[in-house]
């Protein structure tokens, strides 16, 4: 019996490596032949000793990805929300396959809830937003406007679905948190924290003390990094177990929270663990200046979505199955292990 290939974009990454490590441990592993591209060849003589083929390249390597999707039943990417170019280029060669095999490929793609911040940027932490977005709501996420975060590639995939030549899931995680611990982090694989949050935790750092934007006064949903990685599998075990029940292209969208977090609380966190580090003499959070937006965060703009609301509820996802248990507050208790991690990289 052929074995089910298998395309891997972003392996090395957080998310990526969180989920590829529990498809090397699947029950249907040894049904699976994996392909991952990876920029880095030592990494990819690593990711052989797992059994994966890896194919030496990056999203930029357009005529590769295309190849690679061509020759993939399965495509799980995990590596850019945003790259346009590289999702143009496989969707041609998944396109490509329906064409000559008549096979109707699967997508899941990772897109996050940074699509809901749209038309919010005015509220720089200032309020809270009474507008949430839930995943079984069709017209709900339809109605996110085609300049938000992410949303050119989601729309993208989305119309190949309409068109029928694949089948796609968009799963939209909020902040991912928890040092991720699984095989490919051991062997120096898989990247092990979430860079999101450890960019407001270095620029507390470097200021001396935490930071906010405006007062913090904004929500966004959060989920562990463990249980995020579940939610992938417990979808592509749905879809490969009942196809024609799952949702999937305008009905196939799914948020990865369990509860959300006020920044302010986040800052306030963060503070506490400088305080007990010695860095700052206050674990209440400033508010963040123009200029330090910039310096830190590399524009102002971008700095501001740490003051924005993404607010979302995922009863598509709990439908499969899915059942997390680590909630906000957890998220919070754990930044302190966060602090120290990034601590002892910037002192490498």
């Amino acid at each position: 019996m052929a074995k089910t290939p298998i395309l891997f974009l972003g392996a090395t990454g957080y998310i990526g490596g969180s989920v590829l490590s529990r498809l090397l441990s699947h029950p249907s592993r040894d049904d699976f032949d994996i392909t991952a591209l990876v920029r880095s060849p030592e990494k990819g003589k690593k990711l052989e000793g797992f059994g994966v083929k890896p194919a030496i390249g990056s999203l930029k390597d357009i005529p590769l990805i295309e190849q690679l999707a061509q020759n993939a039943h399965i495509v799980f990417s995990t590596a850019d929300a945003d790259d346009l170019d590289a999702i143009t280029a496989l969707l041609a060669g998944l396109k490509k396959r329906h064409a000559t095999t008549n096979d109707i490929p699967i997508l899941i793609h990772t897109s996050g809830t940074g699509l809901l911040t749209a038309g919010d940027a005015a509220t720089k932490g200032l309020g809270i937003s009474e507008r949430i977005y839930r995943d079984d709501n069709p017209d709900d996420i339809e109605s996110i406007p085609p300049t938000a975060f992410h949303r050119n590639v989601d729309l993208a995939i989305i119309q190949a679905d309409k068109e029928g030549y694949l089948r796609s899931y968009i799963i939209a995680p909020g902040v991912i948190w928890g040092i991720a611990k699984n095989q490919l982090v051991e062997a120096g694989i898989s990247n092990n924290f979430t860079k999101g949050i450890h960019w407001l935790i270095q620029a507390s750092i470097a200021r001396g003390q935490a930071g906010i934007v405006g007062k913090g006064q904004a929500l966004w949903p959060c989920v562990n990094v463990e249980e995020q990685g579940d939610l992938f599998i417990i979808l592509y075990d749905a879809i490969i177990s009942s196809p024609g029940a799952v949702g999937h292209g305008r009905d196939g969208f799914y948020f990865g929270e369990s509860g959300e977090f006020l920044w302010y609380d986040l800052a306030t966190s963060i503070g506490k663990a400088l305080v007990k580090r010695g860095i700052s003499k206050s674990d209440e959070p400033a508010s963040f200046t123009d200029e330090e937006l910039a310096k830190y965060f590399g524009s102002k703009e971008f700095g501001e979505i740490f003051g924005t609301n993404s607010r979302a509820q995922g009863p598509h996802a709990r439908s499969l199955g899915w059942k997390p248990k680590l909630i906000a507050q957890d998220f919070l208790n754990n930044i302190d292990a966060d602090v120290e991690l990034a601590t002892k990289k910037q002192q490498a």
